[in-house]
């Protein structure tokens, strides 16, 4: 066993860490979003690199993908029921992140 799978700290920062994932898991636990929202509400996040993201954090099994097969394409993503089990440490992340952003703005 190496070091990385032995810290439990490791384990989680290389499932929900990164440049992108925290804020698209942010976003998600506040429900279903379509693709085209989620790179709008994203916009800084290249499309290709948000569906690199999306297909790492449903082979995770973090979030769920449910394509409704239509024209046009329907593609809906939400935290699935293990990713449920991260809306604490997102709440309490989004607190800490937003008294960073006071301390750090002055």
């Amino acid at each position: 066993m190496s070091d990385v799978q032995g810290c439990p700290i490791q384990s989680a920062v290389g499932a929900v860490g990164g440049k992108w994932k925290p804020g698209i898991l942010f976003r998600l636990q506040n429900g279903t979003f379509r693709f085209g929202e989620l790179k709008r509400e994203m916009p800084w996040i290249s499309e290709r690199v948000l569906i690199r993201q999306l297909k790492e954090l449903e082979a995770d099994g973090l979030i769920t993908r449910t394509d409704h097969k239509e024209v046009p394409p329907r593609v809906d993503y939400a935290l699935s029921e293990y990713g449920q089990t991260l809306r604490p440490l997102l709440a309490e992340l989004g607190r800490w992140g937003a008294g960073h952003m006071d301390r750090t703005s002055s």
